[in-house]
């Protein structure tokens, strides 16, 4: 079967991993120097036609995955074929991180200084309506460096595991995606059902943005989009973890989210999500060390909510004022394993079980002082029992670049758990060349008993032997109670784009991003009194990004 470029579809947004086909609100081939025309709503229609909008366990599946999906990229002649378009390519990505005192100084070590490679080879194929993509992965490292904004959530909780199966090594092998997809349902290009792991996204980051299996339906069009899926993680995919955090463990993932475009550039949406997790919980037994990757808690639960923005997640759109709004309701059950008692033996009951309720919402503005110039303010809350779904980034383009940023601190790396959020921002970008964004940001604990999630902060409290001073163990450092301070955050985040030149003609309007850029990301946090007076000052996390796309 010979593959061939569709007339209608995009091999390039597949090939970059998009999580759904090139709309007209997204980045596309459009000449930033020309004013956008006046929008007028249009009836439902295909997306080739103008915008209406100014737009912007396992170890044995690990092995099987990469060594199949490696030998689609690399041995597959039909898929690899050139014929009008590029249908292979390999990204290049170099990483320089910088961190210290993720730790709050509460233990010896654990700072990051060193350098990662990552190779990312790519193939895409398409024949009629069906079309296949894959995408691999090569890093080799100086020391355990996150070149990977996706997998950032694996590098506190795999660093302090004890169990072998899940440490993250600087050298390994991996698969991103593999899938394949077929748009003949229905005759708008902005449609595609997809089966595999492929990378499931939403605008805020807050719901989805994970690589993950899943069988996946997009529909995308002038006014109308939508998305449904039912999506669960059975493996990492790479050498170094063999197994999954207990977390996603057997859990079952529901979504679906539809959005209207009820005024010119003015989108208003409802979202849902329901987690079913019914894995087998792991007992701790008298006498016998707990495993950190022992199961210890399954549970249902189901998220609703609304959402209204002035597209102001598209980096593109002109808008003087742009906005967002969410709010967001969970409801649920989880059953919990009880720890055994102080003097070792089994609890009178082996579990328990607990009915959650919780909300949380994100708000902001962002006013463009002129073409190169915005500043903007955002507030979140959530509540002390909301968590989010487990599929999250918090990576978003709220600060109108094309720059994604973390939503809660490139240093602190908050989660919507208990934690309510002020910040402020300024951005710049000067035509397609350079973007920047500097932001501040405040964080309070909404109950001040209750603990908080954070993907960057992992201070731990230490227990001495009284005579010889030897550490004997170490736990999460509890937070004072009663202390709702958790810190303050700077954030700096500078980009310079290259022109398409290493890319072929073909490509160069069509990829989101052009074919080489440096990117430095940064964030100093301050703890708050949250974590007590015995913790270091500051904590820092830094990165510089170089990457090619050949």
């Amino acid at each position: 079967m010979k593959f061939t470029p569709s007339s209608h579809a995009n091999p390039v947004a597949a090939a970059a991993g998009c999580d759904r086909a090139r709309s007209a609100r997204q980045p596309g081939d459009r000449d930033l120097s020309v004013a956008p025309r006046a929008q007028v709503l249009r009836p439902l229609r295909s997306r080739s036609q103008p915008a209406a909008a100014a737009t912007g366990k396992l170890f044995s599946l690990s092995k099987l995955g990469v060594a199949l999906g490696f030998a689609l990229v690399w041995s597959n002649p039909t898929l690899a074929a050139i014929t009008e378009s590029k249908n292979f390519g390999l990204e290049v990505k170099i990483t320089g991180q910088s961190e210290d005192d993720r730790d709050l100084g509460t233990l010896g070590g654990g700072d990051v200084n060193g350098v990662g490679l990552d190779l990312r080879p790519w193939v895409y194929g398409e024949s009629g309506n069906w079309s296949a993509y894959a995408m691999g992965q090569a890093v080799t490292s100086t020391d355990i460096i996150e070149t990977d904004t996706l997998q950032q959530s694996d590098g506190a909780s795999t660093e302090s595991s004890n169990n072998s199966d899940r440490k993250s090594k600087k050298n390994y092998l991996a698969m991103r995606e593999f899938w394949i997809g077929y748009s003949g349902l229905t005759p708008y290009p902005g449609e595609q059902l997809k089966f595999g792991r492929q990378r499931l996204r939403n605008d805020d980051g807050q719901w989805r943005d994970t690589n993950i299996e899943a069988l996946n339906w997009t529909f995308d069009t002038t006014l109308l989009r939508a998305n449904v899926g039912i999506a669960e993680r059975f493996s990492e995919y790479r050498t170094d973890l063999k197994e999954l955090a207990p977390e996603d463990k057997d859990r079952l993932h529901v979504y679906g989210d539809v959005a209207y475009q009820w005024a010119p550039g003015h989108w208003a949406g409802v979202r849902a999500h329901h987690s079913h997790d019914d894995g087998k919980l792991d007992y701790p037994v008298p006498g016998e060390a707990t495993d950190s990757l022992d199961k210890r808690q399954n549970g249902d639960l189901t998220w609703l909510g609304l959402e209204a923005n002035s597209d102001a997640y598209n980096w593109r759109n002109t808008n003087t004022v742009n906005y967002w709004a969410s709010i967001t309701g969970m409801s649920g059950d989880r059953d919990k394993v009880n720890a055994l008692n102080a003097d070792g033996t089994r609890p009178a009951q082996a579990k328990s079980g607990e009915n959650l309720d919780g909300w949380a919402t994100d708000l902001g503005v962002r006013l463009r002082l002129d073409p190169k110039w915005q500043v903007g303010a955002a507030y979140a809350r959530a509540s002390g029992d909301y968590e989010q779904n487990g599929l999250e980034s918090n990576r978003s383009n709220y600060t109108g670049t094309r720059s994604r940023v973390h939503r809660f601190g490139e240093a602190f790396r908050g989660e919507m758990n208990n934690m309510q959020t002020a910040t402020l921002f300024g951005s710049w970008m000067l035509a397609d060349e350079y973007d920047a964004s500097l932001i501040y940001h405040k964080f309070w604990r909404v109950d001040g008993n209750k603990p908080v999630g954070s993907n960057g902060i992992n201070a731990v409290e230490n227990n001495y032997d009284d005579a010889t001073g030897a550490l004997l163990s170490s736990s999460s450092l509890p937070l004072r109670d009663g202390e709702k301070d958790l810190g303050q955050e700077v954030d700096l985040v500078v980009t310079k784009y290259f022109k398409q030149g290493l890319l072929p003609a073909a490509l160069s309007q069509s990829i989101d991003e052009p074919s080489a850029l440096v990117r430095f990301r940064g964030g100093v946090f301050k703890p708050g009194d949250a974590y007590g007076k015995s913790v270091d000052s500051y904590m820092h996390r830094a990165f510089v990004d170089v990457i090619w796309r050949f």
